[in-house]
């Protein structure tokens, strides 16, 4: 690890903590050479390939769908801070699959799962982008489907 501060290649780690909502270990570092401090993160690579409705592979990236949830989650009782354990939680659920490819549709009705035990109002905003419904019908069934489950 090159120090950012005068290019030296030794440092030396005087601390380490796993940093959960980024599937990271964060470590603290000690440059040998300037003695000066810097902090680093160590990620699991992630390489699953997520196929998309027109074919295409795309890397799978949790800030995408960080950015997905925050838009299903603005404006609801749902914080940013359980938006990014939500999405930890699912990148972690993906990883124990030992998969190396997952389709889009598996990939958004895992979301859904957990919106649906969050919160219902972004549940709906992430359904109607993710399913495409063509029709308030289709859009009126998906919350009376909701509402049945709710009374049970």
């Amino acid at each position: 690890m090159r120090c950012p501060f005068c290019n030296h290649f030794e440092s030396k780690v005087t601390d380490s903590r796993n940093a959960v909502e980024q599937n990271a270990i964060r470590r603290r570092r000690e440059c040998l050479s300037c003695q000066k401090r810097f902090t680093t993160f160590e990620t699991v690579d992630l390489t699953i390939q997520v196929h998309k409705r027109d074919g295409r592979y795309e890397d799978f990236q949790q800030d995408k769908l960080i950015r997905g949830l925050d838009s299903a989650c603005r404006h609801t009782r749902i914080s940013h801070d359980q938006v990014r354990a939500l999405a930890a939680q699912i990148t972690a659920e993906l990883m124990e699959r030992q998969v190396r490819e997952i389709e889009t549709t598996e990939l958004g009705e895992i979301v859904i799962k957990h919106l649906k035990e969050l919160d219902t109002i972004a549940f709906i905003r992430f359904a109607c982008v993710y399913r495409r419904f063509k029709d308030m019908d289709e859009l009126m069934g998906e919350i009376q489907n909701i509402s049945t489950d709710e009374k049970e």
